[in-house]
Parts: structure tokens; C-alpha cells; sequence
């Protein structure tokens, strides 16, 4: 009877061992109140290393940088202002970020992923046609209008668009504090080195000369 018990209880343990390690398969809490990043570090982690307490002042926590419209004089009309970690050093093992996005009319911020990150955009003024597609190349999309919310999946690619009659202003929270974006055309036709024409061509199904013409617009 005794050994069944210690068999019962070892099995027992053994199931809860295995149940947190499914369920602590992304990033643990912190161990401690913050860990500010130190960005100056040239320690190589998954992250950033904490800077030491006593330098630690409220200044890492804060950023005005979202207070003002971002310039969407350029070739997408849309401009996205960041406020991760690289920004705001108290987000560090936070697992938290935003962005401010502004975009002229008709302006898009073009099709991307964010590799570390899922979306929740909220729309503060103006009027977005948004979407994302999944692994299944499934479209999904919606027309927002001020003071809606939409959520673009983790990795998936999305994209936004001004369809409004005036200039519109999203605010975005992401679930990393440093979330990366990969925006598709730009990783495809201005990669560094170029991917070779030949297979452009054949991915697309169009000419060599066309994805040539299509890279110089990258250049």
C-alpha cells in the first residue's frame, strides 16, 4: 500500500512537471520588478541585459514620442512611430509594445509581419480597410471606422488602409517589447544582397524585365 502511494504521488508529480513545461512555452513572468534594458551592453542575450537598480530612473519608463503626427510625405503616405524597447528601456521582458500610425489619405502601411507579436489596432480617427491573410492564404478583412479594434495573428501578414476622406490615426498595442516587422515587397525586391531576378520571376510569374523595373522603384 505504501509503495502504491509513492508510485501515485511520483506519477502524480511527474504529470504536473509535465503540464507547466506545455504551458511555460513562451517567456515567464520576470523575477523581478523590471529589468531595464541596458542598450549599451555588448552582452549578446535574448533580450537585453538589466541595467543595475541604482541607475534605473523614471525616464526608462517614458516616451513622448506618440504625441505628435508622424510625416506621411513619402511613396506609401503612412508613417509608423515605434514605442518599444529600443525606445522605452523599462519595456524590457515586459512582453508588451505599441505603435502610433498616421496615414494621409489613401495612404497604406503595406502588407508586413511581425514576427514576435500579435496586433490589436484601434482605430482613433479616420476610416481603415484592414486585413490579414493565414496559412491558408484565407483573406480577412474589415473597413474600420473611429473607435473600432481589429486583430492582426502573430506572423501573419496585414496590412492597413486609409479609405476615408481625411487623415486617419491608429494606435496599435503588440504583445513583444520588440516586436520586428518584415515588410513583404521591401524584404522581396530591396533585400541586401538582391534575390536573383530569375527567381522573382518564376515566384511572381512575370518577366525579368519587369522585376527589374519593380526593384529600381526599391532603389
Amino acid at each position: 500500500m505504501a509503495n502504491r502511494m509513492i508510485y501515485f504521488t511520483l506519477g502524480f508529480f511527474l504529470l504536473i512537471c509535465c503540464y507547466t513545461h506545455n504551458v511555460m512555452a513562451y517567456d515567464p513572468d520576470p523575477l523581478q520588478d523590471f529589468c531595464v534594458a541596458d542598450l549599451a551592453s555588448k552582452v549578446v542575450v535574448n533580450g537585453f541585459p538589466c541595467k543595475a537598480p541604482m541607475a534605473v530612473s523614471a525616464h526608462d519608463f517614458f516616451f513622448q514620442g506618440l504625441r505628435q503626427p508622424g510625416n506621411t510625405n513619402n511613396a506609401v503616405g503612412s508613417n509608423v512611430t515605434a514605442a518599444n524597447v529600443m525606445q522605452i528601456p523599462g519595456l524590457n521582458t515586459m512582453g508588451i509594445s505599441l505603435v502610433r500610425i498616421d496615414f494621409a489619405v489613401g495612404g497604406i502601411n503595406p502588407p508586413h509581419t511581425h514576427p514576435r507579436a500579435t496586433e490589436i489596432l484601434f482605430l482613433m480617427e479616420g476610416e481603415l480597410f484592414v486585413g490579414f491573410i493565414d496559412t491558408n492564404d484565407t483573406f480577412f478583412s474589415k473597413t474600420l471606422e473611429k473607435g473600432d479594434v481589429f486583430v492582426f495573428p502573430k506572423a501573419l501578414v496585414h496590412f492597413q488602409q486609409n479609405v476615408g476622406h481625411e487623415n486617419a490615426v491608429a494606435i496599435s498595442g503588440l504583445s513583444s517589447q520588440f516586436p520586428g516587422v518584415q515588410v513583404i515587397a521591401n524584404s522581396l525586391f530591396a533585400a541586401n544582397p538582391p534575390i536573383p531576378d530569375s527567381v522573382l520571376s518564376k515566384a511572381f510569374r512575370i518577366g525579368q524585365k519587369l522585376v527589374e523595373r519593380i526593384k529600381a522603384k526599391f532603389m
